[in-house]
């Protein structure tokens, strides 16, 4: 079900994050773009701590790199939360919906994907977007989004919202994943909430 806030206010019921479902796709935290982003340190750690997150609670993640020529490759605090087993997909478009994440989307029967990253108006929203056309829900995770111009991330994240998207935190999707703190891998999320920034 898409979210719009028509069938929120009617009383329909938000998507819910569950890890039967769920995919992270971390957009374009690259070297040489981060230090133009404000807030970038928060960025980078809340990025790392969705990609652990994902090792811990067994959800499929991709991350996409824009230019690498001219941009670099993913910042080192990223990619050492990746393990040996992680992809990176290089890609020119801006959105980072590219045939290949569409088809490992499809081929994984991941209909729900957190979304991170930077430009929040330009690559995040892009994908955002296309995630929202392709059937799929995105869920937002607004303190791991990021531009080179704060007063651009607001009207983004209102057009994200206005196509169905749904906005969280990298605590409260964690949570929402885990469910119960019986879950065996309630321990290790513990430990990355508290690094989350």
């Amino acid at each position: 079900m898409v979210f719009d806030h028509a069938c929120y206010s009617a009383g329909m019921p938000i998507p819910r994050l569950d890890v039967d479902h769920a995919a992270l796709l971390i957009i374009d935290v690259q070297e040489r773009l981060l230090p133009s982003i404000a807030d970038r340190d928060r960025v980078v750690a809340n990025g790392a701590a969705l990609v652990r997150m994902s090792v811990e609670l067994d959800i499929p993640h991709l991350v996409t790199e824009q230019y690498v020529r001219g941009l670099g490759r993913t910042d080192e605090t990223i990619t050492a939360a990746m393990p040996d087993s992680s992809r990176r997909v290089e890609k020119t478009r801006f959105s980072g919906l590219t045939d290949l994440i569409d088809e490992q989307l499809t081929t994984w029967q991941r209909s729900s994907v957190i979304v991170a990253g930077i430009e929040a108006h330009v690559c995040v929203l892009q994908t955002v977007l296309d995630l929202q056309a392709s059937g799929r829900q995105a869920f937002v995770a607004t303190d791991a989004i990021s531009a080179g111009q704060p007063d651009q991330v607001g009207p983004a994240l209102d057009r994200m919202r206005a196509a169905g998207a749904v906005p969280t935190g990298v605590v409260s999707a964690m949570y929402e994943m885990l469910g119960d703190t019986g879950n065996p891998a309630f321990k290790a999320c513990l430990e990355l909430a508290k690094q989350v920034r």
